[in-house]
């Protein structure tokens, strides 16, 4: 990882994290397993087989994710994945939950138009372990409202999901709590019941990509490097059709002499 210089003077940095045998994966039931099917020993090839649902390391969600009949990734417009953004500081700790007053005072100033990433610190615990999974910040229905009505056409964040994880079935939403520890662990922090607090499954899934916005999850790589700066964002998904998630790879690209700006909402 690291800043790398092209022959144009441009400046790139990969804000995706690892994929592959190993890589920490939210909590399911759906492991990714990776096997050698052609060896150059024996076959003159070299030939990889995975197993593998899409929603591992650095990835996009579409619609039909969180929504019934919702779009697939070809429902999304492609002028979405490429353009002028941000990527901003947002720190927070453990269930911290992003407000549209942090949004609004996040600098740069987030414009219509742009690609967001948001950094919140959260990648540095990136781990298979419950710091990442179960305790970390994130959106949640306000946040995401804002995110709508200020015209971002991409979002890109560095925890495990969309939602703040007390919005997931980890709690008791959907078909949760697959970590029913949590709703304890909140009421003793509290004195109120997750619910009461987190009444919606997945707001900020259904709000951005009900709203067309594209949602990339486990931010990471070289995104300290980026933070605090406008620059050229990009993250393409494979065109698979009724696809509900894709990896991806997210590069930032930065032009020291500012020769280059992509048109925002194009």
């Amino acid at each position: 990882m690291g800043e790398i210089i092209g022959s144009n003077g441009l400046r790139y940095y990969d804000l995706s994290n690892v994929y592959g045998h190993g890589v920490p994966q939210w909590p399911s039931a759906a492991n990714l397993n990776v096997r050698v099917h052609k060896f150059h020993a024996n076959d003159g090839i070299f030939v990889q087989q995975i197993e593998s649902i899409m929603h591992r390391s650095t990835h996009m969600d579409a619609q039909l994710h969180v929504t019934e009949n919702g779009k697939s990734l070809t429902g999304y417009d492609t002028w979405r994945f490429f353009g002028t953004g941000v990527v901003v500081s947002i720190p927070k700790g453990k269930w911290g939950v992003i407000t549209p007053d942090d949004l609004e005072k996040a600098t740069p100033t987030i414009e219509r138009g742009d690609i967001l990433i948001i950094n919140t610190g959260s990648h540095h615990k990136l781990g298979d372990n419950d710091d990442y999974y179960a305790y970390s910040p994130g959106l949640y229905k306000e946040a995401a409202e804002w995110i709508v009505e200020r015209g971002v056409k991409m979002l890109g964040i560095d925890v495990q999901a969309l939602d703040h994880p007390l919005g997931t079935k980890l709690c008791d939403h959907g078909l949760g709590p697959s970590h029913p520890h949590l709703d304890a662990e909140y009421k003793a922090l509290t004195g109120r019941h997750v619910l009461e607090d987190f009444p919606y499954w997945e707001p900020a899934h259904k709000i951005m990509m009900g709203a067309g916005i594209p949602g990339i999850e486990n931010i990471g790589g070289d995104v300290d490097l980026v933070t605090g700066q406008r620059c050229t964002l990009m993250a393409f998904p494979w065109r698979w059709h009724e696809g509900e998630g894709c990896v991806v790879r997210v590069v930032a690209v930065i032009d020291p002499e500012q020769k280059f700006r992509i048109p925002t909402g194009a």
